[in-house]
């Protein structure tokens, strides 16, 4: 949890360099496209230190009030970064409507974009790295952050080719025409990043491979049971919730009972480390003959 912090603010930093790169590019030329890129970035860095401040709060053990702990905390910040994408696109596009009334061509067009090619290509390492991170550790916020740095990647490569274009053919009405794109496009992960998130905090379940996975764990390590059925799951940040009837001899005493669901759950915290597992036993009585057979 402390490395996923460090990552987080790390990632602000990033940002900040990426953004002051992508600042300089913008005064160089005077291009709205770049202007729009600009602006991304800060969305980048405001979204980054959301993510930052839910990752610590989502570290937090449980207490009286959340019993269950803060993990969903996570969510909140991807639903706040996506919300400041919007805001950011509507300020371009704005900035883009000026341009289409008073074009003009770029100053300094070679430095401006040489210097942004460099702030693109910090963001796309670190973004590959977020990702990859964030899945490892299961944390929605730095998954959101990467995601969004890799759309301003994609966003970036696409200002870079067409104002080119723009210097090549002497159309100053490209750049405008380019930060509107780039603003649909914003507009667009911003919705992505709302609509994921909004999932997690209506505790959406887990994928469907996942749950087959884990059926075949619990039917693997349940030897001495009958059956489990009513097998839900859902996710709340880097936590994932399993809780399921397990159906078992009636004359079978509680303490071997009990040894099958530590067997369970010691299985299926090695594959979710962060796995939050109920087991409720049942006797045979109670078996619905539709659920998860053990083998």
């Amino acid at each position: 949890m402390q490395s996923t912090g460090r990552i987080a603010a790390i990632s602000v930093g990033v940002g900040i360099a990426v953004l002051g790169l992508k600042m300089i590019a913008w005064l160089i030329t005077g291009s709205v496209a770049l202007y729009s890129d600009a602006l991304e970035s800060i969305v980048n860095v405001a979204g980054s230190v959301a993510a930052l401040a839910a990752i610590a709060y989502s570290a937090r053990p449980p207490d009286a009030n959340h019993p269950y702990g803060h993990h969903k905390a996570e969510y909140l910040s991807v639903v706040l970064e996506g919300v400041l994408i919007i805001i950011a696109a509507l300020s371009i596009l704005r900035e883009a409507y000026f341009s289409f009334l008073d074009p003009r061509m770029l100053e300094a067009p070679v430095e401006g974009l040489l210097v942004n090619a460099l702030a693109s290509a910090i963001n796309g390492a670190w973004c590959w790295f977020l990702i990859t991170e964030g899945r490892k550790r299961r944390s929605p916020a730095l998954v959101a952050d990467g995601r969004h740095l890799f759309t301003d990647v994609v966003t970036s490569v696409g200002v870079l080719f067409g104002l080119v274009l723009a210097v090549a053919t002497g159309i100053p009405l490209l750049d405008p025409l380019l930060a509107a794109l780039v603003a649909v496009n914003i507009l667009w992960s911003g919705w992505r990043l709302i609509r994921e998130s909004l999932g997690g905090l209506m505790d959406e379940a887990v994928p469907a491979q996942m749950l087959d996975e884990i059926r075949s764990i619990i039917s693997a390590n349940a030897e001495g049971a009958i059956e489990a059925h009513d097998v839900r799951t859902r996710n709340a940040g880097r936590a994932m919730f399993v809780d399921f009837h397990l159906v078992v001899p009636g004359t079978m005493a509680v303490s071997e009972s009990h040894a099958i669901c530590d067997r369970i759950e010691k299985a299926l915290k090695a594959e979710v480390p962060d796995a939050m597992i109920t087991i409720h036993v049942e006797p045979e009585d109670k078996a619905k003959h539709q659920g998860v057979v053990v083998v």
